[in-house]
């Protein structure tokens, strides 16, 4: 059920545990590295150095090869910032919302949450501090931490995160954000992840379109992609 997010009015500085390791994906590091590995092996190198990339954030026995490929593009030795935008699946949220703990907690190893850039986004009055159990319920950012983890292991102490839970905006608040995220999409040291939907296509989500006269269905995804592109 949807509930209301609980806002905080100051940074707790606890440690965000991994609250959906072994369910949607390995707590043992070891099987959790390797799995990674293997998938960033299987994808191709096709758009590197990425600045900014779209990732599913389904299970990774789901999506974890398809995760792959956009990781694949992340070149992490010019890396210092990750942006991790993620939707709320949990809580109405009308803006968008920031972590009150100082860490997140991967099987890997820790993250460290950027508290300069937290801070310059918190004075901008466009931001609220979701309780921990908010965050700690909400898979659409953590689904990406492993991956970044493991992109960056080369970079362990050298970077940071900067995780942003975005509810559902208007349109004018999609332009607010966007003028204040501007600036650090414009430097070169910052990536951004997008955490999207892998699938929600099948009778559990009670969307079963598919137009056979276009081929796999695959083709008729890409076929709604571009009806919808000229709509728009």
């Amino acid at each position: 059920s949807r509930y209301s997010i609980v806002v905080l009015d100051r940074i707790i500085m606890a440690t965000r545990r991994a609250q959906h390791a072994s369910s949607w994906y390995s707590g043992s590091k070891k099987q959790l590295d390797d799995e990674l590995q293997n998938y960033l092996d299987s994808a191709e190198l096709s758009h590197s150095p990425a600045r900014a990339i779209i990732a599913p954030h389904a299970g990774y026995s789901y999506c974890g090869p398809c995760g792959a490929y956009a990781y694949k593009q992340v070149n992490p030795e010019n890396v210092k910032r990750v942006f991790i935008l993620g939707p709320s699946h949990h809580v109405f949220l009308p803006n968008c919302a920031l972590s009150s703990a100082a860490t997140y907690q991967t099987p890997l190893y820790d993250l460290r949450i950027d508290q300069e850039v937290y801070q310059e986004l918190l004075s901008t009055k466009h931001f609220d501090l979701m309780d921990l159990k908010t965050d700690e319920d909400e898979h659409s950012i953590e689904m990406h931490l492993p991956y970044t983890a493991k992109v960056m292991e080369s970079r362990k102490d050298h970077f940071t995160v900067v995780p942003v839970l975005v509810g559902s905006l208007k349109q004018d608040g999609e332009k607010l954000y966007g003028k204040i995220f501007s600036k650090y999409l414009m430097d070169p040291a910052n990536l951004f992840v997008i955490s999207s939907d892998f699938c929600h296509w099948g009778k559990r989500f009670r969307y079963t379109h598919y137009e056979k006269s276009h081929g796999p269905i695959h083709s008729s995804i890409e076929n709604l992609d571009k009806m919808v592109k000229c709509v728009s």
